[in-house]
C-alpha cells in the first residue's frame, strides 16, 4: 500500500492531483484545512485489514510517504508537471523503520476509517461515511424513532387516566368540558370557561350555566358601523366577503343619512373584477367609488370626503403570510384616519381564524363581522377566536341578499345557534381525554 500526502490551495485542485497521480482507485484516508490550503492523505492499493490492526496497535501505516508539493490554483494554467515515477514496495524491515525525511504520522484511527475512492469524492465535498457510521446514524434514529412512539404511548395512557379520574371526582365540571367540546369550543377557551365556575354547581347549573358563560363571554359592540360617523376599512383574508359586507353596510348607511352623505373607497387592485362589482353596488345605491392606488392617493381621497359621515374602504384580501399585507399595513399607518374593521368567514376552521387575527393585530382592528354563518357547519371555532382575542363583534351574515342578510351581533342568538348546530353530537371518550386529559394531570 502507497500513502501519499497532497496539498492544493482547494479541495477540487488536490482531487485532481489524486486521479492523475494515483488513478481513479485511490483511497482518501483524511482530509483537513491547513495554512497553505488543503490537506488529501490518498492511498493506492489499499488494504483495509492492515490499517484496522495499525489503528488497533498505534502504529504508523506502512507506506512510503511522499510529500507531494502545493499545487497550483484552480484558475491556474501553467501546465502540469508530469507525475513522478512509482515508489515501489519496501521489506518489512523499512516497514518498521521509514524515513525521517519522508515520514508523516499516520492520520488518526477516526480518520483511516473512513475511506473513499477518490474517483467518488467530488470538489469541495466531504467524503461518504463509512458503513459503520451509517449503521450506528440509522441506529440511533430507529432509537428516536421508537422513543417517540413510546411517548405518545405514555401520554395517550396519561391523558386517559387523568381524564377518567376527573370524571369520577368532578362528574359536573366533566360534564361542562363535554357540552363545550359538542358546541366545538376550542379546548383552552373551554378550559378557560370551566375555571371560572363556581367551586360548588349542581347538575341545573350545569346544564345552563356553561352557555351563559359562553355568551356573557363573546364581546359584542353593539356599535353600529353604518350608523357611525368616519372612515372604516373592512380587512381580512381573501374569500370572506368584504366587498358584499361593505355593500349592505353602505346600503344602511344610505337609508339612514342619504346617498349624499356615503361614500366608497376601493383599494382592491389585485383581484380581477373587484373594483368592478364595488361600482355595480355603488350605481345601485347611488354612492360614488373613488379608487386609491397608495398612501398618498388615499389620503387625498379621504381629504376630498372629509365631510361625508360614512366612507367605506373595500381592500384586498391577503393571507397572513402574503409580503403585500406589510404594504397594505404600511398604507394604512400613513393615513392614520380610519378605523380597521376585521371580516371572518365562520365556515372557516378555527386555527385558519386565529392565524388570520394575528397577522392583522397590528392594524388594531376595532371591531369584528361574522360573515357565512350560513354556510358553517359549526360555529365554535369563530366564537372560541372571538374570545380568546377578546375582539368585539358588531354584524354577522348569513347570505348574499344586499342589504337583507345583515344583522346586529347578539351573542345569545350566536350561542344557540352554536349549540342547535350540533345537537345530537356526543364526543367519546379518547377526545376528551386528548384535549383536558393532560392539562388535568398537569394541573
Amino acid at each position: 500500500m502507497k500513502i501519499k500526502r497532497f496539498v492544493a490551495a482547494d479541495m477540487r485542485a488536490a482531487m485532481r492531483e489524486v486521479r492523475e497521480e494515483q488513478g481513479p482507485e485511490a483511497v482518501i484516508l483524511s482530509t483537513r484545512r491547513i495554512d497553505e490550503g488543503i490537506e488529501v492523505i490518498a492511498a493506492i492499493d489499499y488494504d483495509e485489514s492492515l490499517v484496522r490492526e495499525a489503528a488497533r496497535h498505534g502504529a504508523p501505516v506502512a507506506a512510503d510517504l511522499q510529500p507531494a508539493a502545493p499545487a497550483q490554483p484552480a484558475t491556474s494554467i501553467a501546465p502540469a508537471s508530469p507525475p513522478p515515477p512509482a515508489v515501489e514496495q519496501r521489506p518489512a524491515a523499512a516497514v518498521a523503520r521509514p524515513s525521517r525525511r519522508q515520514h508523516i504520522p499516520s492520520p488518526p484511527p477516526s480518520l483511516v476509517a473512513v475511506p473513499a475512492p477518490a474517483s467518488a469524492v467530488a470538489a469541495n465535498e466531504v467524503p461518504p461515511a463509512h458503513p459503520m457510521i451509517e449503521r450506528a446514524m440509522q441506529d440511533t434514529a430507529r432509537m428516536r424513532n421508537e422513543l417517540g412512539s413510546l411517548r405518545e404511548m405514555l401520554e395517550t395512557q396519561l391523558s386517559s387516566l387523568a381524564w377518567n379520574d376527573m370524571e369520577r371526582r368532578q362528574p359536573l365540571r366533566a360534564r361542562v368540558l363535554r357540552e363545550m367540546t359538542r358546541i366545538g369550543i376550542d379546548a383552552d377557551v373551554a378550559r378557560k370557561l370551566v375555571a371560572e365556575l363556581p367551586a360548588q354547581i349542581n347538575a341545573e347549573q350545569a346544564r345552563y350555566l356553561p352557555l351563559g358563560m359562553l355568551s356573557s363571554s363573546l364581546a359584542v359592540s353593539g356599535r353600529a358601523v353604518s350608523a357611525s360617523a368616519g372612515v372604516t376599512a373592512l380587512v381580512g383574508p381573501t374569500g370572506v366577503g368584504k366587498t358584499t359586507t361593505i355593500a349592505k353596510l353602505a346600503a344602511r348607511a344610505v337609508l339612514s343619512h342619504g346617498a349624499e352623505q356615503v361614500a366608497l373607497i376601493s383599494t382592491d387592485h389585485y383581484r380581477i373584477g373587484a373594483s368592478a362589482q364595488l361600482e355595480h353596488y355603488g350605481r345601485l345605491l347611488g354612492v360614488r367609488v373613488y379608487p386609491a392606488y397608495d398612501a398618498e392617493s388615499l389620503r387625498k381621497v379621504l381629504e376630498l370626503l372629509r365631510g361625508r359621515h360614512t366612507v367605506l374602504i373595500d381592500t384586498a384580501g391577503v393571507a397572513g403570510n402574503d409580503p403585500r399585507l406589510a404594504q397594505q399595513m404600511e398604507i394604512f399607518s400613513q393615513v392614520g384616519e380610519l378605523h380597521a374593521c376585521m371580516v371572518l368567514a365562520a365556515n372557516a376552521q378555527s386555527q385558519s381564524l386565529d392565524e388570520a387575527v394575528r397577522a392583522y393585530l397590528p392594524l388594531k382592528p376595532r371591531a369584528c363581522i361574522l360573515t357565512k354563518l350560513d354556510e358553517a357547519p359549526n360555529l365554535g371555532g369563530a366564537l372560541s377566536v372571538l374570545i380568546r382575542h377578546r375582539l368585539p363583534l358588531d354584524y354577522t351574515t348569513d347570505g348574499q341578499r344586499v342589504p337583507e342578510d345583515i344583522a346586529a351581533a347578539d351573542a345569545r342568538v350566536l350561542v344557540c345557534r352554536a349549540a342547535q348546530s350540533l345537537k345530537g353530537y356526543v364526543p367519546d371518550e379518547s377526545l376528551m381525554a386528548e384535549r383536558f386529559g393532560l392539562a388535568v394531570a398537569s394541573a
